[in-house]
């Protein structure tokens, strides 16, 4: 199929996708043919502002690559990873603020994970914190059974 002209075609339907976050449009051109068009949200851009004083934009892929290589392997689905870089990266977005710093992003990793799977909290964690003793295992440990129980 070659380039299409959208302003020639009309929507057949039209759909949320992504919860909310993007619209699937089912369009027709005037000579019968059939595409999809997506419409998302467009977020603003978002500084990172990292211990060394140095400034990037924020990345989905890179947190969702550095989620998933520490504690990847402690969610049933790729999709349960999914769920947690969403979630930090709609807290950061919430926050309205166009730069963050690097810590509190991890922080914000730390927050959606301590509901959702403990053993990949300690260990998010453990790296997060550079854990050098056993007593710093011990102190997050409990710290986590007083927040369960």
């Amino acid at each position: 199929m070659g380039a299409v002209n959208i302003g020639d075609s009309r929507v057949l339907e039209s759909r949320e996708v992504a919860g909310g976050m993007a619209i699937r449009r089912r369009r027709e051109t005037a000579d019968g043919r059939r595409f999809t068009t997506y419409e998302r949200i467009e977020k603003p851009n978002l500084a990172v502002l990292k211990k060394s004083g140095r400034r990037e934009l924020f990345d989905r892929f890179k947190l969702s690559s550095a989620v998933h290589q520490s504690v990847g392997k402690f969610f049933k689905s790729e999709e349960e990873v999914e769920q947690i870089v969403s979630a930090v990266e709609d807290a950061l977005y919430a926050l309205g603020e166009s730069e963050v710093p690097s810590k509190q992003i991890g922080d914000a990793v730390l927050d959606a994970l301590a509901d959702r799977n403990e053993v990949a909290y300690v260990r998010f964690a453990s790296v997060y914190y550079d854990f050098k003793t056993l007593d710093e295992f011990e102190k997050i440990l409990a710290q986590q059974r007083e927040k369960r129980d």
